[in-house]
């Protein structure tokens, strides 16, 4: 897995998909985004909340590993609620909302376009704490959240969408990155 911009044939792909859903050509421009390059190699990290396998990038897998022991050993558990995504799923998830009568403005403001989402790289997940709903700022008020602010960054771990954030994507306290 490289970081950095992708290659050429895949830029032109994505042109396509971005165009096939009506997000703007200068959509990463923008939004300050740079295109995410799909992992190539991925390991399990086990089940998210909802009883699916999610992987990650091994060296990401790893540290996320480490970091759900040393919370635990805290006190504190958090669970995945998703990992890895492709290129394909993050276009499908677009759709299935566009479909069901969203504006693309109003998506773009909770997902990132397909090419575009760190997900994609295998090193970002969405976590959240047993008996929070997944997905929702109010994780924001758990000990989990306030564990991840203290040490995530001891793991190498970053919030990637904090209020205000130049993205101009929602808050999301439920979406760390590895940035080892």
């Amino acid at each position: 897995m490289k970081d950095g911009p992708l290659p050429r044939p895949a830029r032109d792909g994505l042109a396509a998909i971005l165009a096939e859903l009506g997000i703007p050509a200068d959509y990463g421009a923008r939004r300050k985004l740079a295109p995410c390059e799909e992992a190539t190699e991925l390991v399990s990290i086990g089940a998210d909340v909802l009883g699916r396998e999610q992987k990650l990038a091994p060296s990401a897998a790893a540290a996320w590993g480490r970091m759900r022991e040393a919370a635990g050993r805290d006190g504190i558990t958090l669970v995945v609620v998703s990992g890895f995504r492709s290129v394909d799923y993050q276009r499908a998830l677009i759709q299935r909302k566009l479909d069901n009568g969203r504006r693309i403005e109003d998506i773009l403001k909770i997902n990132a376009a397909p090419g575009y989402s760190e997900h994609h790289t295998g090193r970002a997940l969405d976590l959240t704490a047993p008996d929070c709903p997944p997905l929702e700022q109010g994780f924001e008020t758990t000990s989990a959240f306030a564990w991840l602010q203290q040490q995530a960054g001891e793991h190498r771990f970053r919030l990637s969408y904090p209020r205000g954030n130049p993205h101009g994507i929602s808050y999301e306290p439920w979406h760390w990155a590895y940035i080892g």
